[in-house]
């Protein structure tokens, strides 16, 4: 009995190790479990992130995409831009050019219309300081080619086929130079003119020499007697080459007998003429119309070989003619 009982607890002992291995086992395959893998739950949510982020991943490809696109197409409108921006630059440029060329002309207009206003503001004080003596039938004032001429006729200041001047004449020519006087800064052209009857005589072989010596004793006056400056006239002949009316009537003819005094312009109302080739300013412009002495000058316009006459005519020479016009 004895030894049957000290053989039994080893048994039970071992019996009872060997249970409580198995409970252990069977726990740590139990713990073993649980740690290894989620559970059908977790998996299946799992998947569905996974689902959810791939949907997400493939919008995020399509707007990419789209913007992509998007970007190109603002690349390619920013250069369509850019080279409309360059040919509007260019206009702009040439649109620039062609302003500032419209001002400038513009302000040559309006200069222009200055100074036309203002050459028409002289007209305007000429017409009313010559009125009484265009009432009275002494001279009268035309305008010629944008010129004012004071045009006196022939019978007032000069005999028939004569150049002296006639005490009426120079009464006349006194109340002209008191007007000319009071116009600063202007230059005038005592122009003779003559019908188209021939005159031949020892003083005046042709009428050249007569409108010319005409010209020449009236700025001579305007000068000596008148007080003109000498520096602000010049005489010209122009014979019959510029009749204001027909020569086929006695009074067409009287009309053409005739002294022009002529305001010629000032250099700054003349066009420019610095854009011709070869040319300069209103260097020709200048110039008379007609081939005049030189400014001041008025003896060059005297016929050659011609003497200051005295107011009494000079007897007729033998077989001279005297015209009974001009």
């Amino acid at each position: 009995m004895g030894s049957f009982g000290s053989l039994e607890q080893p048994v039970l002992r071992r019996a009872k190790r060997t249970r409580f291995s198995g409970m252990g086992v069977f726990l740590a395959l139990i713990l073993l479990g649980q740690a290894c893998g989620p559970s059908q739950e977790e998996m299946d949510a799992e998947r569905a992130k996974v689902r959810d982020l791939e949907e997400q991943l493939r919008k995020a490809n399509g707007q990419k995409q789209a913007l992509d696109d998007h970007v190109k197409a603002l690349q390619a409108q920013n250069a369509s831009m850019a080279s409309r921006l360059r040919a509007l630059g260019q206009n702009v440029e040439e649109l620039e050019g062609n302003l500032d060329e419209t001002r400038r002309a513009l302000e040559e207009l309006r200069e222009r219309q200055k100074q036309a206003q203002a050459r028409l503001q002289v007209f305007r004080d000429l017409l009313a300081k010559f009125k009484a003596m265009i009432e009275s039938g002494e001279l009268r004032v035309r305008i010629v080619r944008n010129r004012m001429v004071v045009e006196l006729p022939e019978g007032i200041l000069f005999d028939s086929g004569q150049a002296v001047l006639k005490k009426g004449g120079e009464t006349t020519l006194s109340k002209v130079a008191k007007v000319l006087k009071q116009i600063p800064d202007r230059e005038f052209q005592v122009a003779g003119h003559t019908d188209n009857v021939p005159i031949k005589t020892s003083r005046f072989p042709s009428n050249w020499e007569l409108s010319t010596a005409r010209a020449v004793n009236v700025t001579t006056f305007l000068v000596k007697k008148g007080g003109l400056d000498r520096g602000r006239l010049s005489a010209a002949g122009y014979a019959d080459t510029q009749p204001v009316a027909s020569n086929d009537t006695d009074e067409g003819r009287q009309q053409n007998r005739r002294i022009e005094i002529v305001l010629v312009p000032n250099l700054d109302e003349l066009p420019d003429l610095s854009s011709l080739e070869g040319g300069s300013p209103a260097s020709d412009a200048a110039k008379p119309a007609a081939s005049a002495p030189s400014k001041g000058d008025v003896s060059a316009a005297k016929p050659e070989g011609a003497k200051e006459e005295s107011a009494t005519p000079k007897k007729k020479k033998k077989g001279e003619k005297k015209s009974e016009s001009n």
